[in-house]
């Protein structure tokens, strides 16, 4: 038996031991979107190119999770005297994950932090392929460190508790 089969036996895996692991990484829907061609290729592009993404989580078993990052890039440029979308493009990269025995603060950060960073460069290749193959100069998104961000958003929330603690402490006038 392959070392991914027995991960995906999950009654193979001890029941009191904290346990992470990969199931399957796979792209759940590419796409792009290129409404001004062919004039684009027509005039110089001045490039302005913007960069979103989030993530969703559900459960889809006992102790498995899928995590969806969706990355879209929306690259706009100046033609024929206005601001046009030059290519609009979108990448839903997903993966099933076992989670088990982790407390909820630890399967959160799991989920948040640690398995978009697994699967953003999974998405950075879809995007750059897909813009290549229909010819635009490259992009080649930087990397993003989901962690951090998942930790900057949890000391902000945070932040906001001790605030909002605060205004109900304080003495009213």
């Amino acid at each position: 038996m392959s070392e991914a089969e027995k991960n995906q036996n999950t009654n193979e895996i001890p029941n009191d031991q904290p346990f992470f692991d990969i199931i399957r990484i796979y792209a759940k829907d590419c796409s792009l979107e290129t409404p001004c061609t062919p004039k684009v290729f027509l005039q110089p592009l001045k490039p302005s190119v913007n960069i979103e993404f989030d993530t969703k989580t559900q459960p889809i078993a006992d102790d498995q999770y899928e995590v969806d990052l969706r990355v879209t890039a929306t690259c706009k440029s100046e033609l024929d005297g206005k601001e046009e979308v030059v290519y609009i493009c979108e990448v839903h990269q997903a993966g099933a994950f076992i989670i088990k025995n982790m407390d909820e603060e630890s399967m959160e950060y799991l989920l948040a932090g640690l398995a978009p960073n697994i699967l953003f460069p999974y998405a950075r290749e879809h995007i750059s392929a897909l813009v290549n193959r229909a010819t635009f100069p490259a992009l080649n998104l930087r990397p993003i460190n989901f962690e951090a961000l998942y930790r900057a958003r949890k000391a902000e929330e945070m932040q906001q508790g001790e605030e909002a603690n605060k205004d109900k402490d304080a003495p009213q006038a």
